[in-house]
């Protein structure tokens, strides 16, 4: 059966959802979007997700007058539809339908929004027992990493490029250190305890997962630093793990075919992960 899905207000099945030719997500990547998990047929970390939406909106000057507790019930409406136990509802808004000019359209114009829901096995990841493989690759993504925006490719091209040679994901390399993942953030467990992960800053994209992580990790008995860290510094690490909104908390084993600790899935990691995934249950919407 098609799925149900939203398009500028209506709600429809997707094989009958159509968008211009002339809009200017599809033209231009003029387009931000957020990526909900849904646990149990509920929203995670939902108000995290609205902030960072209203601030990419903001950011690209795209004027979306809808409010959130209409876009909760959409959201909901879709989850509940196409009966989302687990899974994730995607969210797309583009500065809409214009004539093709690289300038933004001086006229007003509806900004285009799309919603959809996926299936998909979070809680039980399957590379919980292997962990993550990941490889290195220069950072040659856009300046701007902190807006989500649908400009994708060069992430989606490196990503494919470690799939390509049997790895799992790429962590990327600016001015030797590292930024984040090609869909998440990624933080290292060094010998002396100290959980690191890179500082906001334009380069990399504030996580609602990290947010979190980083939140929960004070009441552990880990330290936590925001910094930048290199290459060797994974290499010498006793864990790694990347984390975004639906994959949570993932251990990662191996960069650059060299074994990150004892080159499986670490405790303290799994730890974290049980600690993240019991406390966003107990606040789900």
């Amino acid at each position: 059966m098609p799925r149900l899905v939203y398009l500028n207000g209506k709600f429809l099945p997707d094989v009958e959802a159509h968008i211009s030719i002339f809009d200017r997500g599809f033209l231009f990547s003029d387009a931000v979007y957020e990526v909900t998990a849904v646990i149990d047929k509920k929203l995670v970390s939902w108000e995290g997700h609205l902030n960072r939406l209203r601030y990419s909106l903001k950011e690209l000057n795209i004027d979306f007058t809808k409010t959130n507790d209409e876009l909760l019930s959409i959201h909901r409406k879709l989850i509940e539809q196409n009966n989302i136990t687990e899974g994730l509802v995607y969210l797309q808004i583009s500065r809409g339908k214009a004539e093709r000019d690289f300038a933004f359209p001086i006229s007003e114009v509806e900004p285009t929004i799309v919603l959809f829901t996926q299936q998909k096995k979070i809680i039980n990841n399957q590379k919980l027992l292997s962990g993550a493989k990941v490889i290195s690759c220069p950072d040659l993504r856009w300046g701007r990493a902190d807006i989500k925006t649908v400009q994708l490719l060069y992430a989606s091209m490196m990503k494919q490029k470690a799939l390509d040679i049997g790895k799992d994901d790429v962590w990327f390399v600016k001015n030797n250190f590292i930024t984040e993942g090609s869909s998440n953030n990624t933080f290292i467990l060094s010998k002396n305890g100290t959980l690191i992960t890179n500082s906001l800053s334009p380069q990399i994209l504030p996580g609602i997962t990290r947010k979190s992580i980083l939140e929960y990790s004070k009441n552990s008995d880990l330290i936590v630093k925001e910094k930048p860290f290199t290459i060797e510094d994974i290499k010498d690490a006793r864990e790694a793990f990347s984390c975004s909104s639906t994959t949570f908390i993932l251990p990662v084993v191996e960069i650059d075919d060299c074994k990150i600790g004892d080159g499986c899935p670490g405790e303290h990691t799994l730890r974290l992960r049980r600690l993240y995934i019991n406390n966003v249950k107990k606040e789900l919407i």
